[in-house]
């Protein structure tokens, strides 16, 4: 047995991931090159001051936060870690989180085709992963070492004030009659589109369903990254373009991801304390 087998030997899975690395492969490629081409062309791939303003600094932050979760997470499955199995599909929902925004965002030039690929492919990539991972497996290994109803509480809590937040923004500007900035839909897109899946996995953990346990820890792991790429792009953007740093909005930020850290921090604590595989 050479040495891949041997590790997806060691991990709870149902089928062989060779093409989802591929696939995650494939994925970090493109999101790399296109933060890069971003980055070095940013007044023709972003021709208003707006999408500057809000797709400069995420590009850095795609850059140096998603495209190392991902590969980092590939890396911790390839050695047979399951908390890098379980990371993973929170590193490919962030990239699909991200590059729905783009789609709904930007202008349809050259590389709209490109964002759409990533966000068909991170999709594609994602169900495939997750259809992979041996849902009895994990949960036996994690029942009752991991804060499922704390875990499940804060995911399906975030997931709610997300959607609210989603319709409160569309009702106020349809009362008021004043159009939603692209840039801010093409967001609410993503949430709206993103939300339901923190609301059912959390949930499902809280239930300790199956499923539950194959996404909790990933879901938790994509909105601390979420959080944590927007306190980053928050604290670039003055650097990067015209916009005003606020502080208020780093503290916020901060706080609420607060409540997604410390539960995520026990989550990984729990998986670790049962072992850093499934060899045994």
């Amino acid at each position: 047995m050479d040495t891949n087998q041997e590790h997806n030997a060691s991990l709870p899975i149902r089928h062989n991931l060779t093409l989802v690395y591929i696939f995650s492969l494939i994925i970090a490629i493109l999101m790399a090159a296109a933060s890069i081409v971003g980055l070095l062309y940013p007044t023709v791939i972003y021709p208003t001051d707006d999408l500057l303003k809000s797709s400069m600094p995420n590009d850095v932050v795609n850059l140096f936060i998603g495209v190392p979760i991902l590969l980092g997470s590939m890396w911790l499955a390839r050695r047979g870690q399951l908390i890098g199995l379980l990371f993973w599909p929170g590193a490919l929902f962030y990239v699909l989180y991200n590059y729905i925004a783009y789609v709904f965002g930007m202008p349809s030039n050259v590389m709209f085709l490109l964002y759409l690929t990533l966000v068909t492919l991170s999709a594609y990539t994602l169900i495939g992963l997750v259809a992979s991972i041996d849902g009895t497996a994990v949960q036996q290994r994690l029942t009752g070492v991991v804060p499922e109803r704390a875990a499940g509480g804060v995911l399906a809590g975030l997931g709610i004030l997300f959607s609210l937040r989603v319709v409160g923004v569309i009702v106020g500007a349809l009362v008021s009659r004043t159009p939603v900035a692209a840039t801010e839909l093409a967001v609410l897109v993503s949430d709206f589109v993103t939300s339901p899946a923190w609301i059912v996995g959390g949930v499902l953990l809280w239930r300790r369903k199956e499923f539950g346990y194959v996404t909790g820890l990933g879901l938790l792991f994509q909105a601390s990254m979420l959080f944590i790429a927007l306190i980053v792009f928050l604290l670039l953007r003055p650097f990067l373009t015209a916009a005003p740093f606020v502080l208020a909005d780093v503290v916020v930020v901060f706080i609420l991801g607060l409540i997604c850290f410390i539960p995520f921090a026990l989550f990984v604590r729990g998986v670790a304390s049962k072992g850093s595989s499934l060899s045994a």
